[in-house]
């Protein structure tokens, strides 16, 4: 079993990669993608997609990462393409159940004043669900949620 990147996730974070490349970065070479193509492909998602302040970029990556994962790369053959939506859905109702939305701007508490959940806990919760969800068995468990993170 691997030792779980959830912290390492935050460190990208903290040295300067968006929320959506913290997370896709930390998991990329699992899934035969090089850091350098996920930093350039995440980039634009900064700030709830290109600083909109809509999807969270955590969760954005962490969608990346289930494509990555379970979609079988032919645009021919669509057979998986339902459970790759499938998984992408499950995996956006538990962020949404941690952390009480999908939306950067309502996680940050932008426009109420009301921060639901830290860039840095979207980020470990996007780390927690990868590792639960998309590869499951092959980390081990990593500490339970906290806010602080």
């Amino acid at each position: 079993m691997l030792k779980s990147r959830v912290h390492e996730a935050n460190l990208r974070h903290q040295r300067g990669y968006n929320c959506a490349q913290s997370v896709v970065c930390t998991y990329c070479g699992l899934l035969n993608m090089s850091e350098t193509d996920a930093l350039r492909a995440m980039e634009a998602f900064a700030g709830g997609i290109a600083g909109s302040g809509s999807t969270c970029g955590a969760l954005c990556g962490l969608l990346m990462l289930a494509g990555l994962k379970n979609s079988n790369g032919n645009p021919n053959d669509r057979s998986g393409r339902g459970s790759t939506i499938k998984l992408g859905q499950q995996l956006m109702t538990r962020f949404k159940e941690w952390n009480g939305s999908t939306v950067c701007r309502e996680l940050k508490g932008i426009e109420t004043g009301k921060v639901l959940r830290s860039c840095q806990g979207c980020i470990a919760d996007a780390a927690r669900l990868a590792e639960e969800m998309l590869f499951d068995g092959v980390f081990e468990p990593y500490a339970p949620r906290t806010e602080g993170e």
